[in-house]
């Protein structure tokens, strides 16, 4: 798909999406997201909410649509802030009747991505350099502020890791205090996660599409089924 991207103080720039793709959204970033082809896309999103509006929810902040914010302004604002008559204003407040997500007039023409709009925005953890690769074990790519440096503004860090079939990933926990939230992308296995008094906290099987949370300094590890498991986590750490 394709989307757009408006950092504070910066200009748009519209990016090409594909799989395998991370994007690093700072706080206030204003985004537009199109799936211009026909078939599936599925964006993930997985952030800090606990500075949200309503804390633990993503605030969803629409300019456009049923619940734009410019529908709560009367007329007279809203044309002396975009400095046009008030005609002009209700077809641009009033012609949009969608509310988040809207199909598109085939008519519609929106702007074409750029390839140097990728350059700091994104990293994609389907085609980038393995930081751990174990024959017949798995493999795994880091997202950190050296390959995406805008993630230290964000405060976040990611892995993609792929186990082969029947392999293990061993104990371990975030020395600095970070805690994972993981996302299970393909196949199923087996988790479990001890606390720091040496309880499990978690035993359960998962597969594609269940999400769970590791807790600071709680210890996880893993075993996949014959087919394998890949999970893509984000980490309260840029680092």
């Amino acid at each position: 798909g394709v989307a757009g991207v408006v950092l504070p103080e910066k200009d748009e720039k519209v990016i090409g999406i594909r799989k395998g793709d991370a994007i690093a959204l700072p706080f206030g970033a204003v985004t537009w997201w199109y799936n211009k082809e026909d078939t599936e896309l599925i964006v993930l999103f997985l952030g800090d909410t606990s500075k949200g509006h309503k804390a633990g929810s993503f605030t969803d902040f629409y300019l456009t649509g049923t619940n734009g914010i410019f529908t709560g302004f009367s007329s007279e604002f809203v044309s002396r802030a975009w400095d046009v008559d008030e005609t002009t204003v209700k077809a641009l407040v009033g012609s949009q009747s969608g509310k988040g997500i809207v199909k598109l007039d085939g008519s519609i023409k929106l702007p074409e991505p750029k390839k140097e709009d990728r350059d700091r925005l994104v990293y994609n953890c389907e085609e980038a350099p393995l930081d751990v690769d174990i024959k017949n074990g798995g493999r795994v790519v880091v997202l950190n502020t050296k390959n995406l440096p805008l993630v230290a503004e964000i405060g976040l860090g990611a892995d993609l890791v792929k186990l082969d079939g029947g392999a293990m990933c061993s104990p371990g926990f975030s020395c600095d205090s970070a805690l994972q939230v993981t996302y299970i992308v393909s196949g199923s296995g087996r988790v479990q996660v001890v606390g720091v008094d040496g309880k499990r906290v978690l035993e359960t099987t998962v597969k594609a599409g269940q999400l769970f949370i590791v807790p600071r300094f709680f210890v996880v590890s893993k075993i996949c089924d014959p087919d394998g498991m890949s999970w893509f986590s984000i980490i309260t750490t840029p680092e």
